[in-house]
């Protein structure tokens, strides 16, 4: 969507970021393509001044993890998306990136809008990614060991792009830029199972399982189709049960991601010794 959000302007800067990922309790992470050890490497922080001061001048990246719980006025951003219930919020994460930055090839496991706050920021699309996709060894990040684009675009401040899960996408910076994901929740068929199973294990009087109707040619090795029709109601009556899956539901979907960063409201906590790392949002050309 070009221009959808043209007057956006983030509350924070670089420098902000870096002062934020000096903090213990923030969620933060470098990644380089080129690391010291090996390509795709990452970093996990609370980092410190000299980490920041020995990067090299392109080819990283800084995600800070939800940003909209440590800048309250972050969060503003979710009115531009009303269209959605608030109880699918994730959260919102900051990536500012140097020339050439990025996470390599991926995918997410939720809804995500990508908008592109500063600079200019490469995006490859590819098709949806199978369940066994192949993911690259070596490293510690999800990046995809084969990556084949269909769609490209650049994207320029004020530009959204959307992406559904599961479809791998990899974005390049073309300069120093800044971009906001802005994710929903969308789990997985299968971790809903899981966690629903691990909740109704709690629950008081869940019946056991109970054979059907016997016949003599039941009591073979082979499973008669009898005995699955017999699971089948079972399991169903408790998806069945409304008022058990109602509230189950509406528990998983507004679990609190950083429980203990929601607990802290109202409060800017972005601190200034980032600012030694950039000027005017650029960084120094003595670092």
């Amino acid at each position: 969507m070009r221009q959808a959000l043209p007057d956006y302007q983030l509350p924070v800067t670089p420098h902000d970021l870096a002062a934020l990922a000096l903090e213990p309790d923030v969620e933060s992470r470098i990644v380089l393509e080129q690391g010291a050890e090996h390509p795709w490497q990452l970093r996990l922080g609370p980092f410190s001044e000299q980490d920041f001061a020995q990067l090299p001048r392109s080819h990283w990246t800084l995600l800070i993890q939800a940003l909209d719980l440590w800048v309250p006025e972050v969060a503003d951003l979710y009115q531009h998306f009303a269209f959605l219930p608030p109880w699918r919020r994730d959260d919102i994460m900051a990536s500012f990136a140097a020339p050439g930055g990025s996470v390599g090839p991926h995918f997410d496991q939720y809804d995500v809008f990508l908008l592109q706050v500063e600079g200019d920021r490469r995006w490859q699309i590819g098709a949806p990614c199978a369940p066994d996709v192949a993911i690259l060894e070596g490293t510690e990040l999800d990046i995809l060991a084969q990556f084949e684009p269909e769609q490209e675009w650049l994207l320029e401040p004020g530009d959204l792009l959307y992406l559904p899960p599961r479809v791998p996408h990899w974005g390049i910076a073309e300069t120093e830029c800044m971009t906001l994901s802005v994710g929903f929740r969308a789990p997985s068929v299968a971790d809903m199972l899981a966690e629903l199973a691990v909740d109704v294990a709690t629950l008081p009087g869940v019946a056991e399982y109970r054979d059907p109707p016997l016949t003599p040619a039941m009591a073979t090795v082979h499973i008669d189709p009898a005995f699955i029709a017999q699971v089948r109601e079972q399991l169903s009556s408790v998806l069945a049960d409304e008022a058990l899956l109602a509230d189950w539901f509406a528990r998983y979907m507004t679990q609190a991601k950083y429980p203990d960063l929601e607990a802290v409201t109202g409060e800017r906590r972005v601190a200034s010794v980032g600012r030694r790392f950039y000027e005017n949002g650029e960084r120094r050309e003595d670092r």
